[in-house]
């Protein structure tokens, strides 16, 4: 193991990811692992394959994406697990692999890795549609983690080569080479012609939307471009798992309730790197310091394998709620404070009582959980993460 200081104890077995993955393939015959560039989806495939694929074809490989030119012949005959990496570059693939798991006596799983959503792959959803699990796998995450280096991994993001770098100068220049390979490389061989420096322009105007409710007039009129071209950018970043687009939860309340999207910067990181802020003493004095916290906090919790889509909840009168959580009947509320001592607002009250909740949460950078109210607790992000479960 590499001498990092803060690297995680166990850096190759993310073994929640792991058994989520090995789970979806006793019920699919094919399972994809999604998730941006440079995650670790290779190392994850190879600890659930344990060694034992019998076929393993990387599509950036020019050997490998020879050896898939006539990809019938190649994968018809293969039996047991086959792993096909960066699938997206070939998308003809789909039609075959569902003819290939449809044979009567099929005796072949397959294990394929991308990373773009299967929206920006014409046909895959159609084609494989009832025959594919889905696990989506974010970077590091926060129980992966040694407990100090929780603002390193706010800092850094969870990229690997990121989080892991021996400088917080060395990891904000991989997040900036980074950036430049997704819109200047990784966009054009999806086919998708946008010139580079209008969609790194354009990430750079989401950055500084940032934890805030969409206003697609002002970003077109900010681009220069229309709003179907700004929707049509925003889910693209979406599909390369870059931004989060949270929804809004409304209901018939009697209330009027924003039903626009907030946009996130998925990766924190990648966010630090976008608005200039290497170190923590910048991220300290910047104004994105409570939205930058909020979406750390966001992500930590909506990445944990399994765990349900969250919303966030707003009226135009001026109370909100940062995220909503539902299973079935049960509502849980999560409030985000970047304070040493979060107190109870009249927001919180409003949001409980009108939601429904079972309980609400508000998370703090502190470690010292204490009760605002009957319903109300406030609790650092660690313990939040590792009580959810019992939770919903």
């Amino acid at each position: 193991m590499l001498d990092f200081q803060g690297m995680p104890k166990h850096p190759n077995d993310r073994s929640s990811y792991v058994s989520a993955v090995r789970g979806a393939m006793r019920r699919s015959p094919i399972v994809g692992i999604l998730g941006p560039r440079q995650v670790g989806k290779t190392t994850l495939a190879r600890l659930v394959a344990g060694g034992k694929a019998h076929e393993w074809f990387d599509l950036e490989n020019a050997i490998d994406a020879e050896r898939l030119r006539e990809p019938g012949q190649t994968l018809s005959p293969l039996r047991g697990l086959v792993v096909i990496d960066e699938i997206q570059h070939l998308p003809k693939l789909f039609e075959l692999l569902r003819v290939l798991v449809d044979r009567p006596g099929n005796r072949a799983k397959f294990l394929i890795l991308g990373s773009a959503a299967p929206h920006l792959v014409r046909g895959v959803s159609e084609t494989l549609a009832g025959r594919i699990a889905m696990i989506d796998l974010p970077g590091f995450q926060l129980p992966e983690i040694d407990s100090a280096q929780q603002n390193r991994l706010w800092l850094r993001g969870g990229f690997p080569r990121s989080f892991l770098a021996r400088s917080d100068v060395g990891s904000f220049a991989w997040r900036k080479d980074y950036i430049r390979t997704i819109v200047e490389r990784d966009v054009p061989q999806l086919g998708i012609t946008v010139p580079a420096v209008t969609l790194e322009r354009f990430w750079s105007m989401v950055a500084h939307y940032h934890g805030q409710i969409l206003n697609m007039a002002d970003l077109a009129r900010s681009l220069g471009s229309s709003e179907p071209t700004v929707r049509r950018y925003l889910d693209l970043l979406s599909g390369l798992f870059l931004i989060r687009q949270l929804q809004p939860w409304y209901e018939n309340l009697g209330k009027r309730q924003v039903k626009t999207p907030k946009v996130y910067v998925r990766d924190t990181g990648l966010l630090h790197a976008i608005l200039g802020l290497p170190q923590m003493r910048d991220l300290q004095g910047h104004p994105k310091l409570g939205a930058s916290w909020e979406g750390f906090v966001i992500e930590q919790i909506l990445s944990q394998p399994g765990w349900h889509q969250g919303y966030f909840w707003a009226t135009h009168a001026g109370a909100e709620l940062d995220l909503l959580l539902v299973k079935g009947r049960k509502r849980i509320g999560i409030e985000i404070k970047y304070a040493d001592a979060p107190k109870l607002t009249n927001s919180m009250k409003i949001a409980t009582q009108e939601l429904g909740l079972d309980r609400l949460w508000v998370v703090y950078p502190g470690d010292k959980p204490y009760s605002l109210s009957e319903k109300v607790g406030v609790v650092g992000l660690r313990e939040l993460l590792q009580h959810l479960p019992h939770s919903l």
